[in-house]
Order: structure tokens, then C-alpha cells, then sequence
């Protein structure tokens, strides 16, 4: 996996610009925070978001991968202030999780989820190496 990272630019915090990988691709449904049992613990984002990462943990362990071969990240978001008032707590999450690995992200507002009571769904893409 090489990180592409053009010249000149400053270097993104907390995600890559673009990702070269080749080998078996993973993909992982959008996972919300809520934990094996569908239930959900808690209410605040930066708790769902670190269940949500660790099911996609458990999930990319299924297809013998780990957080270090996710190339692409999505998160979907009820609340974006939210999200932006809770970026220190979330990338200690992140960081807990999935390590000092940051695959290519893109983070939206939703106007909802299927699930009652989600605040937020991430889904990823992984390349296990050939």
C-alpha cells in the first residue's frame, strides 16, 4: 500500500489523500455503533463510533485483514457540529481502535439511518496484501 501525497502539499491530518493498493479487496458494510447483540450502549457519538470501528475490526478479522489494510474509510453522520465539537475525543477513539493508520476518509451529514438512535455509520474498503 503506498500513500500518495503530492508535492507541496501540506500533509492531511487524520486521513490520506490517496491510497495505491493491490491484492484481495475487502468491503465492510456500513457499520453502525451499536454492539453484537444490536443494541445500542450509548448515545454519544464518540462512543457509537468506537463500537462502529471495532466491528469493522471484527469483521476485517473475518477476511484475515486489520485496521492496517483499510484503504478507504466513509463515515456518515446525523450531526456534523457534532462531529466537529467532538474531534479530539473521536480521534482518541480512532486512534485506540484502529491505530496511527488513516486510509483515504470522506465524512458527510445524513438526513438519517435506518437504525433508531445511530449517530453515526462508517464503512470501509481493505486491500489484504497479494
Amino acid at each position: 500500500m503506498n500513500i500518495l501525497q503530492p508535492p507541496g502539499w501540506p500533509k492531511p491530518k487524520g486521513y490520506s489523500n490517496g491510497i495505491v493498493a493491490k491484492g484481495p479487496l475487502v468491503f465492510v458494510a456500513g457499520q453502525v455503533g451499536w454492539n453484537a447483540q444490536e443494541k445500542f450502549e450509548t448515545s454519544d457519538l464518540t462512543g457509537q463510533a468506537r463500537q462502529a470501528l471495532k466491528n469493522i475490526v471484527a469483521i476485517l478479522a473475518e477476511a484475515g485483514a486489520g485496521p492496517e489494510h483499510i484503504c478507504r474509510m466513509d463515515w456518515f453522520l446525523a450531526d456534523v457540529k457534532e462531529y466537529n465539537a467532538s474531534l479530539k475525543e473521536l480521534g482518541a477513539a480512532y486512534r485506540e481502535v484502529i491505530g496511527k493508520h488513516y486510509p483515504v476518509m470522506t465524512a458527510v451529514q445524513v438526513g438519517g439511518f435506518v437504525e433508531t438512535g445511530a449517530k453515526v455509520e462508517i464503512e470501509v474498503t481493505a486491500v489484504l496484501p497479494e
